[in-house]
């Protein structure tokens, strides 16, 4: 056990689940690390909420064996995040505790109270210092750097070190662990601080230098729906929101591997471990088709299953966005995927009710909407002193209880995100693939991207809002179709439905198991979308809604097969020649 010299400490008061009340003596405050000490070991805790001299402590493990005067001390620390080189290619539960490392120590039943450092102590990192005696120093300046992966890793002046610095020592170039000092430094009142590769963020309370800016580049994911439909930017938040079983992990799955970035944070908060345990079984085998390295290699995993404590998955969640900021402050593009942030709400929603806090609707804590803001604000570009520019992007799964898009957490994470990429039961039971609704989705993102779009295709947007309205137009025109047959519907009409269907089917869907087809680049979507376009346009004559339909099924099953061959292969430009072969009777009509 840790001394619990100079440190608060009480004894508890009450327990109702996780959530234990303390008696305490000395100075506390919000947010603060307690430690509950059991017989053999010690419980990770957070104080929640001080009362006098009474504090509500939640806990991160299972509570059982806690009794009447269990003695507690309060550490002095915040929750923090241990941020350095090493954090790549590794697992870690919501308290950041290397879960390879605890299952080798304990087993995987892995028992409570078992805390481990998440970087490794012996790891020997190659060092090159960036400054030299004398220079003047802030806040995130670089010391210098090793390499991490393919990455530069920057180590940066600590983040808690506030006012100016001049270096007065700084280490040779050479390999060093992450605890020896690289350099030393007087603040402005001469006192001499130490700094090594090793820092810790508070993950509750972010900490950034750099001034903050509105997303200029496009993250582009393979995906043509959301590419094109609804298009992302780097710095952006988006959610995708879906009924149980309708493809949200499977779709967040496809992003942690083929979206446009340099790091993935990925936080499994509350998730099923059989999802979780197939995210670690695939990453290390699979092939970052942008890098040609293995995935696990730019991946970050928060694991947090179900299974666990309620409690951890607050922490989970902070935790991946602190270590995706870290990363940002290089000048590099994080995306972090959040799946799920309703079983995250599902925690505060029953911490909120041990605390008697007065409930907002569906029981969910009246401060709800604000905490999912502040999450999603925690994105963003900031410009860094370097000229480099880092950017944060954050995916949040939704589960609504049944489906419904109406409840309070979806909701609230619908007024602060950028885009909105709902999937719907009606699809994923059609089995369209990816099955984003096209018809309740939307981007704000689509007129910038556009823009950065012009020079390849300069009608990219107008195109898309283009399709968006025949979506719509052709969802109306098949409702009254169900009603009145094909037969009593107009020619004009049949042919605004058949187009939509084969946007819908050639454009908007793709086969996951085709290798062509599974990954996109965005040079091939503006090729194919400068074909629909073209489709589009055509105003098309046929003698009977029969011969429509058969020309639409068979053109859309040769823009299909064209999706499945390699992009400019002599057999892609094959079928190029016989769509344009189908098309250009039609244009001459017109003509």
């Amino acid at each position: 056990m840790k001394s619990t010299k100079n440190c608060a400490t009480g004894t508890t008061k009450s327990a109702f689940g996780n959530l234990l009340q303390v008696q305490y003596e000395g100075d506390i405050r919000q947010g603060e690390v307690a430690m509950v000490q059991l017989e053999g070991s010690e419980l990770k805790a957070e104080v929640i909420e001080i009362s006098g001299n009474i504090a509500k402590i939640q806990v991160f493990e299972d509570t059982r064996n806690v009794k009447l005067e269990t003695p507690v001390y309060f550490t002095g620390e915040l929750l923090e995040a241990e941020l350095g080189p090493g954090l790549l290619s590794r697992i870690f539960d919501g308290l950041q505790n290397p879960l390879e490392e605890v299952a080798e120590f304990a087993g995987f039943f892995l028992p409570r109270g078992v805390y481990m450092a998440p970087l490794d102590r012996k790891r020997r990192w190659d060092y090159e210092p960036t400054v030299k005696v004398g220079d003047q120093v802030i806040r995130g300046d670089t010391l210098g750097t090793t390499q991490e992966n393919r990455f530069q890793h920057k180590v940066m002046v600590p983040f808690s070190k506030f006012g100016k610095f001049e270096i007065t020592w700084v280490i040779k170039p050479g390999s060093y662990s992450i605890e020896e000092v690289v350099a030393k430094a007087k603040d402005e009142k001469g006192v001499e601080h130490s700094f090594t590769m090793l820092q810790k963020w508070p993950i509750k309370m972010p900490l950034l230098q750099g001034e903050r800016v509105k997303p200029m580049k496009m993250m582009d994911t393979g995906l043509r729906i959301i590419d094109t439909q609804l298009s992302q930017m780097k710095g952006g938040t988006f959610c995708t929101p879906g009924p149980f079983g309708a493809g949200k992990t499977v779709l967040q799955h496809h992003l942690s591997k083929y979206s446009s970035v340099d790091i993935v944070v990925v936080v499994a908060c509350g998730e099923r471990a059989g999802e979780v345990v197939e995210v670690l079984r695939e990453f290390p085998h699979l092939i970052d088709p942008h890098t040609g390295e293995t995935l696990m290699k730019r991946t970050v995993i928060i694991c947090n299953t179900s299974s666990m404590p309620v409690a951890a998955r607050e922490s989970s969640v902070y935790m991946g966005a602190t270590i995706a900021e870290y990363y940002r402050q290089m000048g590099l593009d994080i995306l972090l995927l959040a799946d799920s942030t309703s079983r995250w709400a599902q925690a505060m929603r029953e911490m909120s009710g041990r605390l008697e806090e007065i409930p907002g609707e569906e029981a969910f804590p009246a401060y709800l909407a604000s905490r999912i803001a502040a999450f999603y604000e925690r994105a963003g570009v900031l410009a860094l002193k370097t000229g480099q520019y880092g950017s944060l992007t954050i995916c949040g799964a939704v589960s609504p209880a049944g489906g419904n898009f109406e409840e309070p957490v979806t909701q609230a994470t619908l007024s602060v995100v950028g885009s909105f990429v709902g999937l719907s039961r009606e699809r994923s039971d059609s089995r369209r693939y990816p099955a984003v609704d096209p018809l309740i989705s939307w981007s704000k993102y689509l007129d910038p991207v556009g823009k950065l779009l012009s020079k390849e295709m300069p009608e990219w947007a107008s195109t898309v809002k283009h399709a968006t309205k025949l979506l719509h137009e052709g969802d109306e025109i098949r409702k009254r179709m169900e009603v009145v047959g094909e037969e009593g519907t107009s020619m004009q009409d049949m042919i605004a439905f058949l187009k939509s269907e084969l946007y819908d089917f050639s454009y908007l869907q793709q086969n996951a198991f085709d290798k062509e087809d599974a990954y996109s680049p965005i040079n091939r979507q503006i090729a194919l979308l400068g074909l629909i376009r073209k489709i589009f346009d055509i105003e098309f004559k046929f003698p009977s809604h029969d011969e429509a339909r058969s020309y639409f099924l068979i053109l859309q099953n040769k823009i299909k097969n064209m999706n499945f061959t390699a992009f400019e292969s002599p057999r892609y430009l094959e079928i190029q020649a016989e769509i344009n072969d189908m098309l250009n009777p039609h244009l001459q009509k017109v003509l």
